[in-house]
C-alpha cells in the first residue's frame, strides 16, 4: 500500500476495547474514539478501508440529539446510536458513502459507534443491546 494510502487509513489516535452484548454473544471491537470537535468533525472522511474489528467512537459530552453524515466517507457503514447508559437506541444501517444526507439518532444519545456496513445484521446487533466502554461508566 502506497504511504499516502497508508497515513490515510490509519487510525488518528490510540485503539480502545469496546464490546457489544448481544443475545448472539459478546463482539469485540478496538475502535478510534473522537473526543473533540475537529476530531468529531473529521470521523472517518477519506478513509478507504476499516478492517471488521474496528470501529470509531463519537463522544458528544452531553446527550443530546445528535446527526451524521457522510460527506467524504468513502466505506459504508452501520452507526449505532448510544444512550448515556451503553444501551442501543437505534441502528442506521449500510448508510450512503460520500451522501450528504443527515442521518438522527432519534432521540437524545451521549455517542455514536460506526462499523463497517452490515456488521450488525451479521452480529445480531439491535437496539437495545449493551455497548460496554468506559464511556459509559461516567
Amino acid at each position: 500500500m502506497p504511504k499516502l494510502a497508508e497515513a490515510q487509513n490509519a487510525p488518528a489516535g490510540g485503539l480502545e476495547p469496546l464490546t457489544i452484548v448481544s443475545a448472539s454473544g459478546r463482539h469485540a471491537f478496538q475502535v478510534e474514539v473522537m473526543r473533540t470537535p475537529d476530531q468529531r468533525a473529521r470521523g472517518l472522511m477519506h478513509r478507504q478501508f476499516m478492517p471488521a474489528d474496528r470501529g470509531m467512537l463519537f463522544d458528544f459530552k452531553q446527550v443530546e440529539p445528535v446527526a451524521m453524515w457522510m460527506q467524504n466517507t468513502y466505506i459504508s457503514l452501520d452507526m449505532l446510536f448510544i444512550r448515556a447508559d451503553g444501551t442501543v437506541a437505534r441502528i442506521a444501517e449500510r448508510a450512503e458513502p460520500l451522501s450528504t444526507r443527515t442521518i438522527p439518532s432519534g432521540e437524545p444519545v451521549l455517542s455514536v459507534l460506526e462499523i463497517n456496513a452490515g456488521i450488525a445484521e451479521k452480529l445480531g446487533i439491535k437496539a437495545g443491546d449493551k455497548v460496554e466502554h468506559p464511556l459509559f461508566k461516567r
